[in-house]
């Protein structure tokens, strides 16, 4: 029964996509705005196929119906059910199921957002580009990655739950939907900015209609990588947060692109300027949202966060062509319509700070990508192991992060066209004073070390100059200071720095030891105690558990432990950790390991010796306090900050609305309208900064 529902509503999907595809063609180039609206509704069959096959197979889960392969394979009547619920995105088919109803839902909330201008070629267009990334998905679920295929032979009574790794923390059930909304998210962006180049209306028209689009997206990317790190952090027992791993890298990429795209649109808006930039970012972005995907889910890297082999990676690596090759060949057919009407006036300027952000960007990803990919090219060719570890990237990307956290400082207070040397100084000088007593103060402690103390020093100039900004802004609007994209980029500035300089500490000052102790044996490291009480064993139903009581500082007593997995026989690490503001104590059992004979709550014996480690790590939390300032300054910045009134924009307004051609001003007559002042006589893009 689950297998048939799953499959119906596949069918319903991919069928309403391709349809629906197909009407709206029809309705644009025949010029029927009756078949825009009638190709819309298809939008809702395809959404209500994506809900249903996404049910199915929840249905199948908490049922356990082991006669789909897939809940065998990932479903067990011994996994506690909220990660029985959360075991539908544990493996590759089910992760693709709910990328399929992530974007289901990302094209219905497109579809309400502009229901009033379904006849403007620009959405007719966006529309049909959201239907043809639909129906590749729906092609990879109801083919290649198909959750629904029955089991081979007679059903097992019971199934193998999912990766050990994937059901001992709850961020596992918050993670990845996540980190999901983000990639998907760029979806509807992308599809604006073809439509844009497929129209010719490549104005800044659409990118004001997918400003929050784009905001949002990279919001929930954003905290999804954040929530990764922490995911790792609690579960893997390494002590760190992020080791540039493949898979880590691969939502690090458009993570990087966005960015650059996002700071990069201010500068089009105002003036008109970065065009080829802006689409080529944006290309960029969902691009390699789709090479994520295949370095995730084809099995060519071995990863602890990578899905098993495959048969995907070859239907993704051909998409991700045409994606990239398709946008490429749309932006060189419009390069003429794409000059700007304005140039850089001076270095010195927010023009000069943004794409010299661009440049440093575009540099830090291709780094990352370099050191990714490389190896599986070598691979591919040579038929040879390639390893390209953390130095390569921590040697490569220090200094590009130390040149972003200076821009950081700088462009700020950079007004448009030229700045002044006065003007400099003068804006700068507290902020400089704030990064100077940020290095002092560490050294006074004892830290040492260049690239730590840089980066103390020049997140604090960072961090002065956007608190400068905020602290203009709220004296002159009071609390509405902190909306608009200007004021709420200051606040995802300081979480961004909060960041950097934790992982900089953590990096450069974290300590490590390892004690075998005897119970009511008392260790010391870095200047707090650590008694060894007792070891417990617990027989669970998943798993066989064994955890050591430890009292930290004569306080309370923390419980790092190791559990044996029952079904696939794997040993997992559980660390613990004592939080404070300055520093974690990260503790890992690391002997003994558990045992079939175990009794459960059993204390062991008196002569049982454990062995454990102790890391200190200073700053952890400003990772997770920047990750939650980030997603605050999003939704601050998704809000208007003063009122301005939005003039009609001749290159973005729907085709009635539109002055004909020959009256149309060109793109220099609207800049020098902008300039002066007259955007209600000739139109232009308003520009919320």
């Amino acid at each position: 029964m689950n297998g048939v529902l799953g499959m119906a509503g596949i069918a319903l999907g991919l069928a309403s996509t391709i349809l629906g595809g197909i009407t709206v063609v029809i309705g644009l180039t025949k010029g029927r705005p009756r078949l825009l609206r009638v190709g819309s509704l298809y939008v809702w069959f395809m959404l209500g196929g994506a809900v249903l096959a996404f049910a199915a197979m929840e249905r199948a889960l908490i049922t356990r119906d082991f006669s789909l392969s897939y809940v065998a394979n990932v479903g067990s009547s011994r996994t506690p059910a909220l990660y029985n619920f959360a075991a539908l995105w544990s493996a590759l088919q089910g992760s693709i199921l709910l990328w399929v109803l992530l974007l289901s839902l990302y094209v219905a909330a497109t579809l309400l957002w502009f229901r009033k201008r379904l006849t403007d070629p620009v959405v007719g267009w966006a529309l049909v580009v959201l239907f043809g990334i639909s129906a590749f998905f729906f092609l990879l679920v109801a083919g290649p990655a198909n959750p629904f295929a029955r089991t081979s032979g007679t059903a097992p009574t019971d199934g193998l739950g999912p990766n050990p790794l994937l059901q001992n923390h709850p961020l596992m059930v918050i993670h990845p939907p996540i980190l999901y909304l983000g990639y998907v998210g760029f979806s509807v962006p992308f599809a604006f900015a073809i439509a844009g180049l497929i129209t010719g209306r490549v104005g800044e028209g659409w990118l004001l209609d997918t400003r929050r689009w784009t905001l949002f997206a990279w919001g929930f990317l954003s905290i999804g990588i954040v929530l990764g790190a922490w995911w790792s952090y609690e579960v893997l027992g390494w002590g760190g947060v992020w080791g540039w791993d493949p898979v880590e890298n691969a939502s690090l990429l458009p993570w990087l692109t966005a960015t650059a795209f996002i700071h990069s649109v201010l500068v089009q808006e105002r003036r008109g300027m970065l065009r080829v930039w802006n689409l080529s970012l944006l290309a960029a972005t969902f691009s390699l949202t789709i090479l994520g995907t295949f370095l995730t889910r084809s099995g060519v890297i071995q990863s602890v966060h990578a899905f098993s082999n495959g048969a995907i990676g070859p239907y993704l690596l051909t998409f991700f062509g045409i994606v990239a090759g398709g946008s490429l060949l749309l932006i060189g057919w419009r390069g003429d319509r794409l000059r700007s009407p304005g140039s850089i006036d001076s270095p010195l300027s927010r023009e000069g700070a943004f794409l010299a952000n661009n440049f440093l960007f575009s540099l830090f990803a291709f780094v990352v990508l370099l050191g990714t990919v490389f190896p599986l090219v070598v691979e591919a060719l040579q038929d040879r192991q390639l390893s390209v570890g953390r130095p390569f990237f921590d040697r490569m990307t220090t200094p590009i992060g130390l040149a972003l956290l200076t821009l950081m400082g700088i462009a700020p207070v950079l007004p448009w066209r030229k700045a002044t040397g006065e003007l400099l100084r003068q804006r700068l000088f507290w902020p400089a004073c704030f990064g100077v007593a940020c290095v002092v103060v560490p050294v006074l402690f004892g830290a040492d070390g260049l690239a730590p103390l840089l980066a103390f020093g020049l997140g604090g100039f960072a961090a002065g100059s956007a608190v400068r900004q905020l602290a203009l802004a709220t004296r002159r609007q009071g609390w509405r200071g902190f909306l608009g994209r200007a004021n709420g980029g200051m606040v995802v500035h300081i979480g961004v720095i909060m960041i950097a300089v934790a992982l900089a500490a953590q990096v450069s000052y974290q300590r490590y030891a390892e004690f075998t102790l005897h119970p009511g044996d008392t260790a010391r490291f870095g200047g707090h105690t650590f008694t060894f009480l007792r070891q417990v064993a617990e027989d669970k139903p998943a798993a066989l558990i064994t955890s050591a009581r430890i009292r930290i500082d004569g306080g309370p007593v923390y419980a790092p432990a190791q559990q044996l997995y029952k079904a696939r026989g794997d040993i997992i690490a559980t660390p613990s950790v004592k939080t404070g503001l300055t520093g974690d104590i990260y503790l890992t059992l690391l002997t003994p390991e558990p045992t079939s004979s175990a009794t459960s709550g059993a204390p062991a014996p008196t002569d049982t010796t454990l062995t454990f480690g102790v890391r200190l790590m200073p700053y952890t939390i400003w990772l997770w306090l920047g990750g939650g300032l980030i997603a605050v300054g999003t939704v601050l910045a998704a809000f208007p900050g003063r009122r301005r009134r939005r003039p009609t924009d001749p290159v973005s307004a729907p085709t009635s609305d539109r002055v004909p051609a020959e009256s149309r001003p060109d793109e220099r007559e609207l800049v020098t309208a902008r300039r002066l002042g007259r955007l209600g006589a000739v139109g232009g893009a308003a520009a919320d900064v």
